[in-house]
């Protein structure tokens, strides 16, 4: 098999996170459009993330969080947003690194993608791959060119439960091809 030297997977996942931040930067700026609205699950282990002690024990591994009607004070810088949302009555500020980021989903239109773990094996390539496992927030054997497609996402979970607990329903979300947006 050919070895990928330019490394797609990245640049493409770079590209979707940049998405996130877009939509998010414009969220902050202007509301939600329409009945638009976000489900973002994050990994709360991942470097960076600033959640309260209280919430980490309860989301020990991954959270999701909806931005619709009760979310407040929303920043968005190049790295990261921050967003003010209550859980159980506590209002809490959460910090959340876009390389933490590991699904999003916008309901109101049936859109959304899964973030993939990618670590390269290359010898040569150890910068790439210590870079890539900074970014991906965990590390995983990099899958094969025929898996290395966009997943459908997992059922969207409320805030108040771990993204875990619905992990193997589907919700119909549309898949994205990265073909559909090259112009033809």
């Amino acid at each position: 098999m050919p070895v990928d030297h330019i490394r797609y997977d990245i640049l493409a996942q770079a590209a979707l996170r940049g998405v996130v931040r877009t939509v998010l930067a414009d969220a902050a700026k202007n509301g939600l459009p329409g009945e638009h609205h976000f489900k973002i699950t994050f990994n709360t282990m991942a470097p960076d993330v600033r959640l309260s002690d209280r919430m980490r024990a309860q989301y020990p591994q991954d959270m999701t969080i909806v931005l619709q009607h009760q979310f407040w004070d929303l920043a968005v810088s190049e790295e990261a947003f921050e967003v003010g949302l209550s859980f159980g009555g506590i209002p809490e500020r959460l910090g959340v690194p876009f390389d933490a980021v590991t699904a999003f989903f916008d309901p109101a239109v049936q859109f959304g993608f899964q973030f993939e773990t990618i670590e390269t094996g290359a010898a040569g390539d150890a910068d790439s791959a210590a870079k890539t496992a900074d970014q991906s927030a965990g590390s995983a054997t990099r899958l094969p060119a025929e898996q290395n497609k966009p997943q459908a996402l997992p059922a969207p979970v409320p805030a108040q439960q771990s993204s875990t607990d619905g992990a193997d329903a589907k919700t119909g979300a549309e898949v994205v091809r990265l073909d559909r947006f090259r112009k033809k």
